[in-house]
């Protein structure tokens, strides 16, 4: 009131006075950013972001001749005045020493995209319930938390007002939740620094950053995160001097943010690639960095907005010895995270505001021949297959090791060599567009390609080598990586022409180790014997088919019987099917005579007609008697007598083989009544 009153005793003093109060409003108005600025003969001043709220601040103040004359030096002094003696409003967007936070009441972002406060899980069902302390997004109807800091040690003291917990920052630059007096989770400074004020502050970004006095990160939330990686947040491949890589954990239930069964994170081993696990067991695993991703671009096209592109980079701090994974979004992009599921995917999921709900656009493991090891060992994932479904094949060299099981789908045998390896000098085949196999041995030194293949050849038990030039950065002086293994090759897969793929150098028996061909000295070496082999069985199987046709012929060849000890008579046999077949299996229709000794049939046989006496089972001749028969008709051979042509002796039956006479025998023509009287005269 002091300065008001001295002010209206002149006319410079009224000029002061209004620019003190039109100060005096804006600073009020904008609270955090005390935005000054007296101008002579000017009559507005430029308020970035802020203008919808100064317009009627400047409306108030209709310029005059007299403003447009002010005193610029007058008036900034007056105005620093009345600045000291203003109250200053503690910020929503920070945790002050003084200002613990308690349940009910939240800490919101600069920009009003995420809120730092207790909550409880909607759908939990614990009794009493509990309160965990964590981050979410704010303005989404949908409680959706990316960040808990007590996810182990819930508080439960959630009925006693006076001793229900808070979140407090100590002297010694510390968050500290309490419930009731017991410590529930706190922070540990990563720099250490004498003890002074700090200052807890939310980001727009979703990062809770503890920070010193003069503006030293202290520690962020960002480097611990829980379930769910936010754009511009690291996922550490490699910690450099930090104790233990950084990893997503899975929520162990939808209402329950304890850990889960689930983990994504950087290889501890290697630090070239990223496995999701469940518990020890590896779920999935990324490919090998081979300097790809370093700003690549990923789309997902939305129903009913534009593309959300995801930025994805591999960064390789050679300073920190540090390597890691980021991502961010493009510019009007609907929230987007990436998030563990409790079900162990890994999820893209981005908020659709006019369905009120996240949308997946993307998720791993993709396809089922995408989990880990799923081909079996020297098996591939190949993922060029689409648009069908990814299937399991054998890598070149190789075929399924139990064949049956591989055809009914089943790939955990995998696949074993055609031919096995010889010794260091069999050469490499490469296999372009390939994802890496698992349980590699990394080659730290910097090396050229024909280093790294000469670093594979020159050890016997090396299968396959990679090489890869890591563009982004640097590793310990090295601008490469080379790769090798030895022993089977686990979860291996094909990209095509992915960034992200690679070609693997596969040693296999018969190659030229310098031109990675097949050896024309291993082909004449292998060849000619199997050439010889071969020629010796087909000589076998032909002399085996001569010596089989040779025996069908001599069953229808003359069989020499020896008579009264001196003589030989040759006839021919003939097969009992030969005989039934000529004979319609001896049909009462071909049969053309019958007497003691059986039946006569008639039939055809190679052409010519036959008789065929057939000698009954029940005839009292013997096989003695036959065989005399055979000998006298064949003793009888006369031009003008019925010919022999054969017999039959198989098993049971015997049979003769006649020439067939049409006009009958010489009986028929003596005794037959119609002829009689030509010979009684």
């Amino acid at each position: 009131m002091f300065l008001a009153k001295a002010a209206t005793k002149s006319q410079e003093g009224r000029r002061q006075l209004k620019c003190q109060l039109r100060n005096y409003s804006l600073q009020y108005l904008q609270s955090r950013r005390i935005i000054v600025a007296c101008m002579t003969k000017t009559r507005a001043t430029t308020f970035p972001d802020h203008n919808r709220l100064i317009a009627p601040v400047l409306q108030f103040f209709r310029p005059d001749q007299s403003i447009m004359e002010w005193s610029a030096p007058a008036c900034s002094i007056t105005v620093l005045i009345l600045v000291s003696f203003l109250p200053l409003r503690a910020s929503d967007d920070r945790l002050l020493p003084s200002k613990p936070l308690s349940p009910g009441a939240t800490i919101v972002s600069d920009g009003g995209d995420f809120a730092l406060g207790f909550f409880s899980p909607s759908n939990s069902s614990t009794t009493p319930a509990k309160l965990y302390l964590g981050i979410w997004y704010n303005g989404i109807p949908e409680l959706t938390v990316v960040w808990v800091a007590n996810r182990e040690t819930p508080a439960t003291n959630t009925t006693n007002s006076s001793s229900a917990p808070t979140l407090s920052l100590t002297n010694t630059s510390s968050l500290v939740l309490s419930d009731g007096g017991r410590v529930l989770w706190t922070t540990t400074p990563e720099t250490d620094v004498a003890a002074a004020p700090a200052t807890a502050v939310l980001l727009n970004s979703g990062n809770l950053v503890l920070r010193s006095a003069n503006g030293t990160t202290l520690w962020q939330s960002f480097d611990h995160p829980t379930d769910t990686l936010l754009p511009d947040m690291k996922m550490a491949i490699k910690q450099g001097a930090r104790a233990a890589g950084q990893r997503l954990v899975s929520w162990k239930a939808p209402g329950d943010p304890s850990p889960g069964r689930f983990s994504y994170g950087g290889d501890p081993a290697t630090s070239l690639q990223i496995f999701l696990w469940e518990g020890t067991r590896p779920v999935y695993r990324s490919a090998p960095w081979t300097g790809y991703r370093v700003k690549s671009e990923y789309q997902f096209q939305t129903s009913n907005t534009s593309a959300v592109t995801i930025y994805l980079a591999v960064v390789d701090n050679n300073g920190g010895g540090e390597s890691y994974t980021t991502f961010s979004v493009s510019d009007g992009a609907w929230k987007t995270r990436y998030v563990l599921a409790y079900s162990g995917e890994l999820q893209i999921r981005s908020w659709n505001a006019s369905s009120s709900a996240w949308a997946v656009p993307g998720q791993w493991p993709t396809w089922a021949c995408d989990r880990y090891g799923y081909c079996g060992p020297n098996g591939y994932c190949d993922e060029t297959a689409a648009p069908t479904t990814p299937a399991c094949k054998c890598l070149d060299g190789f075929e399924p090791a139990r064949g049956e099981e591989w055809d009914n789908g089943n790939f955990s045998a995998g696949c074993r060599r055609k031919e096995a390896l010889r010794g260091c000098g069999d050469g490499f085949v490469a296999l372009p567009g390939m994802k890496p196999p698992d349980g590699f041995a990394l080659v730290e030194e910097d090396k050229s390609l024909a280093e790294c293949a000469a670093e594979c050849s020159s050890n016997c038990s090396c299968v396959a080598y990679a090489y890869a030039n890591l563009s982004s950065g640097t590793s310990k002086g090295g601008i490469a990586r080379c790769l090798v293994w030895a022993g089977e090759l686990v979860d291996t897969g094909k990209l095509g022409s992915s960034p992200a793929s690679d070609t693997l150098y596969l040693r296999l028996a018969g190659l030229d180790a310098a031109h990675g061909t097949r050896s024309k000295n291993n082909e004449v070496k292998f060849g000619l014997p199997i050439l010889g082999i071969s020629v010796l069985i087909l000589g076998c199987i032909f002399l085996a088919w001569l010596n089989f046709r040779g025996k069908k012929r001599n069953q229808g060849k003359h069989k020499k019987v020896t008579v009264d000890g001196s003589s030989e008579l040759e006839f021919p046999l003939v097969r009992f099917e030969e005989v039934a077949l000529a004979t319609q299996n001896f049909s009462e229709k071909c049969m053309i005579g019958q007497g003691g000794f059986g039946k006569v049939y008639k039939g055809t046989l190679g052409g010519q007609q036959i008789a065929v006496k057939r000698l009954s089972r029940d005839s009292q001749q013997g096989t003695n008697e036959f065989t005399n028969e055979v000998i006298l008709i064949a003793k009888l051979q006369h031009k003008n007598l019925v010919r022999l042509l054969g017999c039959c002796g198989e098993a049971d039956e015997k049979l003769l083989i006649y020439e067939y006479l049409p006009n009958k025998s010489l009986d028929a023509t003596l005794f037959d009544d119609s002829r009689k009287h030509l010979l009684v005269g």
